[in-house]
């Protein structure tokens, strides 16, 4: 179920509702199809059982013609062949008679002939039969119908024409398109069978048993049949359906998806900054999308607005960000002039130490402010190694004068960090550079800068005053746990090896 609900989600608007269209509506439709073709069936069947009673009729009029002569003939004959002119007392008998055929021929019981009125045609052999039975037959000229009845004293025969029986038929049912009678042998056609039918119908045979079965009626006729006319009427419900989904699927497509895409490649398009959104103008004749369009116009005035507004105030910040640090950096070194004032009048050489200590480490600071400021336009941190350089001229600008002629050799790759971490490199540096002016003035004193990774870098201090010489003093104990708090800050384990000090630091990404 979620599957389906997942594909069913990533379908286009126009796919939806071509799905929900047919789920909804393609039931229906197919149901009033059935409803239609049903219903057709159903009037077609009615119409073929009305032919059919109609073909039964006929086949009963052609019954009715046979049993009206064989009765009359056989109530003229009965018990007057043995008479004086039996031929003559039949054919009285009959002229009363309406309707009989007045043709007949009259035979003793061993089968020869009487007399006879008329001409009835070959009628071939004829069995005997018994007084009361009746005897059918189509002749073998296959035109009239042979019919024999026993009477007392012997039989009488007369043969039905095919006109009349045409007429006995047509009189019932004129809508007659072929009608036939045989015996099993042979066969009349009554009415010829073309086998064709006009438009919207079809021929429909039917076979109707008469005489106690002893001759069978075929009757053609026309019913009804499902036309092309039809068929469309019976998929109209599903015609309208295609219809109906087709016209839905083009005008959500043409009235709402592509104007929509239209306004969204163009949304798309506009990048922040830019004067002015070039949204289309012919978006189709929904209001809804057009509304929609100048709303995002109007959004889009109001967010080049607010970063108008927010550049400025960006630009404020910054400023004020970087007079902060200039006005800091000036004041660090305003209070690194007083510190060196101050330590020129001391009275003592230890004062003039301190004095000069601190100094450097205000000044140290203030070289971080004025780096930082340096930087900030292009947002990628202080740069240690002009941080070093300037570091160290202005060490060994501060330096006492048994430290004039110290040496501060500097090695760095182009590496930038954040302040706190320039800071505590700055402060580290300071340390080991004063220490060894402290100690061993003419020595050097090597500082090294190299990356390690994208993210860290690798700072080395090597100077002969970082060598353990036996047991140590207070003062080095206490350069010591500086320079371990000053690796902590950089959050960085102090490797100490004879003479060279090296610590980890974080970097940013290279250029």
């Amino acid at each position: 179920m979620a599957s389906a609900a997942d594909r069913f989600a990533r379908l286009s608007t126009p796919a939806k509702l071509l799905l929900i269209l047919t789920l909804a509506l393609l039931p229906i439709g197919f149901g009033l199809v059935w409803v239609a073709y049903d219903g057709i069936r159903e009037a077609n069947a009615a119409l073929k059982t009305q032919s059919d009673e109609q073909s039964k009729v006929a086949a009963q009029a052609i019954e009715s013609l046979i049993a009206r002569n064989a009765l009359a003939l056989r109530i003229a004959s009965n018990g007057r062949i043995d008479g004086p002119d039996p031929c003559g007392n039949v054919r009285r008998s009959l002229n009363i008679a309406p309707a009989i055929d007045q043709q007949f021929r009259l035979e003793n019981e061993d089968g020869n002939q009487l007399c006879s009125v008329g001409d009835i045609g070959d009628t071939g052999l004829l069995a005997p039969i018994a007084p009361g039975d009746i005897q059918l037959r189509v002749a073998p000229s296959e035109d009239s119908l042979v019919v024999r009845v026993g009477v007392v004293g012997g039989m009488a025969t007369t043969a039905l024409t095919t006109q009349q029986m045409r007429a006995a038929a047509a009189a019932e049912n004129r809508s007659i398109q072929g009608l036939s009678v045989g015996d099993g042998s042979r066969e009349i056609a009554l009415i010829a069978f073309d086998g064709s039918a006009p438009a919207g119908h079809k021929p429909s045979l039917t076979r109707w048993t008469i005489g106690n079965h002893r001759l069978y009626v075929d009757v053609e006729g026309r019913v009804p049949a499902i036309t092309s006319f039809d068929t469309v009427i019976i998929l109209l419900p599903v015609a309208m359906w295609f219809i109906a989904a087709l016209m839905t699927w083009l005008m959500v497509h043409r009235l709402l998806i592509q104007p929509l895409r239209r306004l969204q490649r163009a949304v798309s398009r506009y990048e922040p900054g830019e004067p002015a959104a070039e949204l289309p103008n012919k978006l189709g004749p929904a209001t809804e999308i057009q509304e929609l369009r100048d709303a995002f116009a109007r959004a889009m005035t109001r967010v080049r607005d607010s970063e108008g507004e927010m550049a400025v105030a960006l630009e404020g910040q910054r400023r004020l960000v970087r007079e902060v640090h200039h006005r800091v950096k000036n004041n660090l070194q305003v209070i690194a002039s007083l510190l060196n004032i101050h330590g020129r009048t001391a009275q003592s050489q230890a004062g003039r130490d301190a004095y000069g200590a601190i100094g450097r480490r205000v000044g140290a600071l203030a070289i971080v402010h004025r780096n930082h400021y340096a930087e900030m336009e292009e947002n990628r941190g202080i740069s240690i190694r002009p941080l070093l350089s300037e570091l160290a001229a202005e060490l060994r600008s501060s330096a006492p004068e048994s430290a004039k002629g110290l040496k501060i050799e500097i090695e760095a790759e182009a590496l930038s960090t954040t302040q706190d971490v320039a800071v505590s490199v700055a402060f580290l540096v300071t340390e080991v550079v004063e220490f060894a002016m402290l100690h061993r003035p003419d020595e050097p004193v090597e500082i090294s800068l190299r990356r390690t990774s994208d993210l860290t870098g690798r700072l080395t201090l090597a100077s002969p005053v970082l060598v353990p010489e036996g047991e140590e003093d207070k003062e080095k104990q206490q350069f010591e746990r500086i320079i371990g708090g000053l690796a902590r800050q950089l959050r960085s384990n102090l490797e100490r090896k004879l003479g060279r000090y090296a610590v980890e630091l974080p970097a940013f990404p290279p250029r």
